[in-house]
């Protein structure tokens, strides 16, 4: 048997990965709902270069034509001049930030509703694998990193360009034989920018990589499950211990990213700084000589501090970029992680109100309940590389999750009676949860057809096959929300005594009653303020409220005392008639009075009945019935066997 290959995403295998061609390409339809606002934002960027080069020319003027002749005039309507200048880039400034902040939210709220409407599409196996931390992480730090590209550095990159332009323009009218000099200096600035831009790339998407996994920790660690194992285990030191180690890492990369990104300003620095001594002593020789005046030469080197300011940026510029692109890269990365489960083109809507079929039940309120039919469906759960990506996971396979290549479900075929009770029942692992995975279409079979109400479950619409079939997990969860919001989750517009009705029924009114804020009680991070057994009373009354026509029940009373589910059993005896219901129970005592029961094995049917004739048939179930019951008399279970329906 071969041994899943096992990768670690912060690492080499993450780091080094190169940002894939094409990904600037894709970042200009985000752009394009602002065209305005960054025609606006280029427009006052160019205002605020002007201004950058029509000062040392303005001092030039107050030293030549004013302060050396003696002329207040000049030097008075001059710095006039130079307060009006500054005012003027105070203005451009505040609009360039206006606009950047607009363009810059706008983008975020665009990438963040698209990921996560994206990954709301992804199927049930890609949450089963991904880190929930390193998804935040896409929708926050990284969507944060995509917004720096799309205004900081569009404004930066807008304003070095056009003032370095604008300031070379000034310094060739002022003096060529300097200028020439000055160009001379600008390739040394941008060797060192391209192999620290390389370099801060790959610690960057380090960092970023190593800070969702430390998230995703958190997140584990902080809920009340991971909270309490950690606390019963007596692992708490040995946790802070590992999460030590993670944020040493996350220190020890981001470091080295400050450490690399420090190192090209100073580089800059030294060489503006060797510059500046060159222009001075070839200015002073000129001036000295009766070439250049006074104020050409202080204004000459004035331009040269804001020339090499602009060539400071775009030498960073490029590394900046790289940093920005790593995030646009993995934000696309998720983007185009293709859904396994996708609805057809030209799909219909499942409408349970076509009575193509007469034997077809009608429920109580009146829906029509449809019949559930699988033919042939073979099922293997999907590889990772099929449903996720490595950079999700903190320890990703390659290659199946099952350590063969056998089938989960293999030619299963079986019918459900419309308005009827199916029950499904085996060994642990023989694919019982599975089948009603595939009712609701959370995986597709590999091979086979599942329909409901005869059609093909894959040629429906997503919306009206889950509006059509509701579902009780055996863990049922619960937003960190108020009971209301909670049961409103499955139809939003339900009223109050609606929301009653559903407590009722599911026998959990009168807790309900008792809470101090009733309705209104916030249930704490995934319902941990209730007990197990309030919980899935309230996702049966969830359930109750949407009033599906098919419902699936997996183990749904299994955290609830012996009385309490006697009691539930009839209420979802009341609440089901007429209803297609597909029932997974391991306490066998609970679907006896099921129409028709099947017993799972190895991914397929091995026996069907009721449960007086598959008891009497001495098989699988006879043998399950009989030892979950060895503990009563034999007369007791004969007696058990032959209790008629309530």
């Amino acid at each position: 048997m071969s041994v899943p290959m096992r990768i670690r995403p912060g690492e080499e295998q993450g780091a080094r990965r190169r940002i894939r061609p094409g990904t600037a390409r894709r970042i200009v339809p985000y752009a394009r709902p602002y065209r305005r606002q960054i025609a606006l934002l280029v427009l006052v960027t160019a205002v605020s270069a002007g201004n950058v080069a029509a000062g040392p020319l303005v001092l030039k003027g107050i030293i030549d034509d004013g302060i050396l002749p003696r002329d207040r005039a000049v030097v008075l309507w001059l710095c006039l001049t130079l307060a009006g200048l500054a005012l003027l880039d105070a203005a451009a400034v505040f609009v360039q930030n206006r606009c950047s902040g607009r363009v810059g939210e706008g983008l975020v709220y665009e990438l963040r509703t698209q990921v996560f409407g994206h990954v709301q599409q992804q199927p049930l196996a890609f949450f089963t694998r991904a880190q929930t931390g390193a998804l935040v992480s896409r929708l926050n730090s990284d969507v944060i990193g995509a917004r720096q590209a799309m205004t900081t550095l569009l404004s930066q990159a807008v304003s070095a360009i056009l003032t370095l332009l604008l300031v070379l323009g000034a310094m060739v009218y002022l003096s060529w034989q300097i200028t020439l000099a000055a160009l001379v200096m600008i390739p040394v600035f941008l060797v060192p920018a391209r192999l620290i831009g390389r370099r801060l790339q790959r610690l960057t998407r380090e960092t970023m990589q190593l800070d969702a996994e430390m998230s995703s920790m958190m997140n584990e660690r902080f809920n009340v499950a991971g909270a309490m194992l950690t606390k019963l285990y007596g692992r708490a030191d040995d946790e802070s211990a590992l999460f030590a180690r993670r944020a040493g890492r996350v220190r020890d990369v981001a470091a080295r990213s400050v450490a690399w990104g420090r190192l090209l300003p100073i580089i800059v620095t030294v060489l503006t700084s060797f510059t500046t001594a060159l222009v001075y002593g070839l200015g002073g020789v000129l001036t000295i000589d009766g070439t250049l005046q006074m104020g050409t030469l202080v204004a000459m080197v004035t331009l040269l501090m804001r020339l090499y300011g602009p060539v400071n940026q775009l030498s960073s510029l490029q590394s900046t970029v790289m940093v920005a692109l790593v995030s646009f890269d993995r934000v696309f990365e998720v983007l185009d992680l293709k859904p396994l489960v996708a609805e057809a083109p030209g799909a219909r809507v499942l409408d349970v109100r076509e009575r193509t079929d007469p034997a077809r039940a009608v429920a109580a309120d009146g829906s029509t309940a449809p019949d559930i039919a699988f033919d042939d469906v073979c099922f293997r759960y999907p590889a990772a590389d099929e449903v996720s990506l490595a950079s999700l996971e903190s320890v990703a396979v390659r290659g199946p999750e099952r350590t063969s290549d056998a089938l989960t479900l293999d030619g299963l075929t079986f019918r459900a009676p419309a308005g009827r009770l199916t029950a499904l029942v085996g060994p642990s692992g023989a694919g019982k949860t599975t089948i009603t995975h595939l009712v609701p279409r959370l995986y597709d079979p590999l091979s086979g057809t599942v329909r409901v109400g005869g059609h093909d479950v894959r040629e429906v619409t997503l919306q009206s096959l889950r509006d059509t079939v509701g579902v009780v997990t055996q863990d049922a969860h619960l937003f960190h929300d108020t009971l209301r919001a909670n049961l409103l989750f499955a139809r939003p517009g339900a009223g109050e005594q609606e929301l009653v009705e559903a407590c009722r029924a599911a026998l959990i009114w009168d807790t309900v009653e008792e809470f101090p804020d009733g309705l209104d009680t916030v249930v704490g991070d995934r319902g941990y303020r209730l007990s197990g057994g309030e919980k899935q009373r309230i996702a049966l009354a969830r359930l109750l409220l949407k009033a599906p026509p098919v419902v699936v029940l997996d183990e749904a009373t299994a955290h609830l005392d012996s009385e309490s589910e006697a009691s539930i059993q009839r209420a979802l005896k009341t609440a089901l008639a007429g209803r297609t219901s597909l029932v997974i129970a391991h306490r066998l005592a609970t679907i006896r009075d099921a129409d028709q029961i099947l017993v799972v094995d190895g991914g397929r049917i091995r026996e069907s009945g009721t449960h007086e004739q598959l008891l009497s048939g001495g098989g699988l179930y006879a043998s399950l019935y009989r030892t979950q019951f060895a503990h009563q008399a034999p007369a007791d279970l004969s007696g058990a066997a032959s209790k008629t329906r309530p």
